[in-house]
């Protein structure tokens, strides 16, 4: 390879060093902001404070292996205050938890320099930090250290805050390994952290350099035999080399130990003692009881190579239902074969790639905790953030688009929903109000709920304020669940006064706005001085889904398999005892319907017998009529473009193996369109006269 070659080659894995510590980075801050506000609630819990302390240890380590001094040489500073804290030198107050929460926006700053859209960091308010955090900790002021490639041991700075306790020597082997380098260490750096413990006397070794003929550049074949005294523990020298660990040899042993066994009447000098005590490191390596087990292994793949990956496996599932349509056609028992062995491997295929694209939804919810500090903070209030239910799983896609909705909500709780401390007080509830996050399972579902226990919602309030602007009629009637959804119309807010939290009617637009773009739904329930309580109901994924095809006319359309709960018949003397009402008798009880031919408007004559699909929704259980049931399927979704956003009840398309298209229905949004033509009219399109707003309600006005 050439020079040029060379350089560039080093280049671009340089890039993909600092790529790969910016996307682990990112997960230590959260990490990192979680520990710093939960340590604000229990200010006396170690294990917390060591938390805090070895994610500052590892930006700082990690970002000076890397290359993003600056960054290392601010948290430096704040991994010190918490090392003194950790000692017992430090209380932790709310000065201190505010001024690392400050640092921490300025360390995500320094972290995405140079990124596109990125925000840079404030070098005046960085000084500010850090000389507000020195003042606390009692460290003078003292000059950043710009550590470059041909800094030597001797240059470098011994800092002024060594650690206090029982002076002791220890003797230090450190040996980088042949891919030290190449993982974008320094070995310049440990020697830098171990001078900073206290006085340091080090012998370089040479032995290992080879003929110049065979000399690898980017390897390093120093090794360093060192004396340390200081009166740190052995676990802060051996924090040293926390990242490198696995790319070097390193020993620390009590000095007193290597010279009292150098002395004896053995022939062995410290060399070998150090060789015999490596050997026996190798074979029980021997963590500290802190260290996690590393007894699990993982790939970082890239978002975008994991949705191109799904988007193949669900062209796959395509191409399947194409064979194992051609298969049914030849009725040749070889072809059939062949086609259920792909059909067999493409689920299993299929189910792999959408657990692969499932991730726990606590990033997520942890991020939420200084939203909610910095805003009781502004607003003078006490409030706690509890979560539930962490690590309920769904599809990155489904995740990466919930952070809006989320914080939109919780600005609402925060400022219209929690009251002031002397309303709380005067109600008699405790003075530190609660918001509480959580997540579960229900079905294909994850249901998402955002919950508080302030005020909650004046119905009568949302009523007057929805007539002022025209919304509704002043005598329309209107379900509480209907005067609810009101609060999600663009524009439309309670507030008397606009403030920097919440008042122009923006957010909860948002909420539903991005909510059915993830073909879910909204459900809020609130109680006057009790709270109010916001449940989102969104899918697992939003890629593959299992579905039951099913035809009227010509079209064909797919229900959600895990919506659907059975099939019945529809006779047309069925029909005729029902006396024009869209009512089905499911053993004993009336359960509405609604006609997929009318609704859609499809002029063709119906079959003598009828299906009725009944599926769950969060009105009850409702039944679509189509003619035929054609089976359960794989359905890879497809949007329908910009062109059909508007349309409510679709929530995409797919591809059958005969290579028609078909509409995916959304039984949601279908129900609650049907209701709403018969309260408030067709609007130009002919609807069944089905559908509720709660069970009872729908009953009566489709018996009306």
């Amino acid at each position: 390879m050439s020079v040029r070659g060379a350089k560039l080659s080093m280049t671009g894995n340089a890039d993909q060093f600092k790529n790969a510590f910016r996307e682990e980075g990112r997960e230590v801050l959260v990490d990192l902001e979680s520990a710093l506000l939960e340590l604000n609630e229990s200010r006396g819990d170690l294990e917390l404070v060591g938390r805090v302390f070895r994610a500052l240890h590892t930006i700082k380590g990690s970002g000076s292996m890397f290359g993003f001094e600056e960054l290392a040489a601010f948290t430096h500073n704040l991994e010190t205050a918490f090392d003194e804290v950790r000692n017992g030198r430090l209380q932790i107050g709310s000065e201190l938890i505010d001024l690392t929460l400050s640092a921490l926006d300025q360390i995500r700053a320094m972290l995405e320099e140079g990124a596109a859209g990125a925000a840079e960091a404030d070098p005046a308010a960085c000084a500010e930090i850090l000389a507000n955090v020195r003042r606390l900790s009692g460290k003078p002021e003292r000059q950043p250290v710009k550590e470059k490639a041909a800094l030597s041991i001797a240059d470098a700075e011994t800092p002024s805050g060594a650690p206090k306790g029982e002076m002791r020597e220890w003797a230090i082997h450190f040996a980088p390994g042949p891919d030290f380098m190449l993982n974008g260490a320094n070995p310049l750096m440990q020697l830098r952290e171990l001078r900073q413990l206290g006085e340091l006397s080090v012998t370089p070794s040479m032995a290992a350099v080879p003929p110049l003929s065979e000399l690898d550049p980017e390897r390093c074949y120093v090794s360093w035999e060192m004396r340390l005294e200081t009166r740190a523990e052995r676990d802060a020298i051996c924090d040293v080399f926390i990242f490198v660990e696995d790319s070097c040899e390193w020993l620390i042993q009590p000095a007193s130990n290597v010279a009292s066994n150098s002395a004896g009447t053995a022939p062995a000098c410290a060399a070998d003692l150090t060789a015999t005590a490596l050997e026996e490191k190798r074979v029980n390596v021997g963590r500290r009881a802190t260290d996690k087990p590393d007894n699990a292994s993982s790939l970082r793949v890239p978002a975008a190579k994991l949705d191109q990956f799904v988007d193949l496996v669900g062209e796959m599932v395509t191409v399947q239902a194409r064979l194992s349509e051609l298969a049914a056609r030849r009725d040749d028992p070889e072809v059939t074969e062949v086609s259920e062995e792909i059909e067999r491997l493409t689920s299993a295929l299929r189910e792999n790639s959408m657990n692969i694209r499932m991730t726990p939804i606590r990033a997520t919810f942890e991020k939420f905790r200084r939203l909610v500090h910095d805003l009781a903070r502004d607003l003078g209030k006490d409030v706690e953030l509890t979560i539930e239910g962490a690590e309920t799983e769904l599809d990155k896609t489904v995740i990466d688009q919930l952070g809006d909705p989320l914080m939109h909500l919780i600005r609402n709780s925060m400022d219209h929903g929690i009251e002031p401390r002397a309303v709380r007080a005067a109600d008699g509830k405790r003075p530190t109000a609660t918001i509480h996050l959580s997540a579960r399972h229900s079905g294909a579902s994850v249901l998402i709920g955002v919950s508080d226990d302030g005020g909650g919602i004046d119905a009568e309030a949302v009523r007057s304020r929805a007539i002022e602007k025209g919304l509704v009629a002043a005598g329309d009637p209107l379900t509480e669940a209907e005067i609810f959804a009101l609060l999600f119309e663009p524009g439309f807010s309670t507030a008397k006064q606009v403030t920097d939290v919440s008042g122009r009617g923006v957010g909860m637009d948002v909420v539903r706005q991005k909510v059915e773009s993830l073909r879910g739904s909204i459900e809020v329930t609130s109680k006057p001085g009790a709270g109010t309580s916001v449940i989102l109901r969104l899918p697992l994924t939003l890629a593959i889904i299992d579905g039951l095809l099913v035809s009227v006319g010509d079209a064909c359309f797919v229900l959600p398999l895990a919506n659907t709960l059975e099939c019945i018949e529809l006779t047309r003397e069925d029909r005729k005892r029902a006396n024009g009402r869209q009512l089905a008798n499911v053993r004993g009880e009336l359960v509405p319907y609604i006609s997929l031919r009318q609704y859609f408007n499809i002029r063709t004559e119906p079959p003598p017998i009828e299906q009725i699909m009944f599926v769950e929704t969060e009105q009850g259980r409702f039944g679509f009529v189509v003619d035929r049931v054609l089976g359960d399927c794989q359905t890879v979704i497809k949007n329908l473009g910009r062109f059909y956003r508007h349309v409510q009840v679709v929530s995409g398309a797919t591809i059958l193996g005969n290579g028609t298209v078909a509409l995916i229905l959304d039984p949601e949004r279908l129900v609650h369109e049907a209701v709403r033509a018969i309260v408030h009219g067709p609007r130009g399109r002919p609807v069944a006269e089905a559908g509720n707003t709660g069970r009872s309600k729908g009953r009566q006005v489709i018996a009306a």
